[in-house]
């Protein structure tokens, strides 16, 4: 298992944030998800002008994560630049689903050292489960 360092992996969020594509809001998320091989896969947040379209640092990172081949998360680092920004409903869902066992930390981008910290659990405490006896995680 990689060694977990919140602040290292909040300022890969931070880095990954600077690549956000958010020419409406101009609210740029960051997104560092780490692997128990000590992998980090960046995420940040496009837009559409159909907001509806728009997907979230989170959802990017952990879609390129599934994609690559991962299915081991440990934690996930999120920045915005609001202090009580945290993962939305459909990132938490995904989050239960595909990484249920990660450390979530959610910082400003401006002040990353100051964190806050949940478990999946905690971010949504009743997720919808897959009826499946065998996980859903390859």
């Amino acid at each position: 298992m990689a060694d977990l360092d919140p602040p290292s992996l909040l300022r890969e969020a931070v880095r990954a944030s600077r690549r956000a594509v958010a020419p409406y809001s101009k609210f740029r998320v960051g997104a560092a998800l780490l692997t128990r091989d000590g992998t980090v896969i960046h995420g940040a947040n496009v837009e559409s002008v159909s907001y509806g379209l728009t997907c979230c640092a989170e959802r990017i990172a952990l879609f390129k994560a599934l994609t690559d081949g991962h299915s081991d998360f440990t934690a996930v680092a999120i920045v915005a630049p609001h202090a009580k920004t945290a993962p939305c409903g459909a990132c938490r869902q995904l989050l239960a689903e595909y990484a249920p066992d990660a450390r979530v930390f959610v910082a400003d981008s401006r002040r990353p050292t100051k964190f806050r910290e949940f478990t999946v659990d905690q971010l949504l405490p009743e997720a919808f489960r897959s009826l499946r006896k065998k996980s859903t995680r390859t």
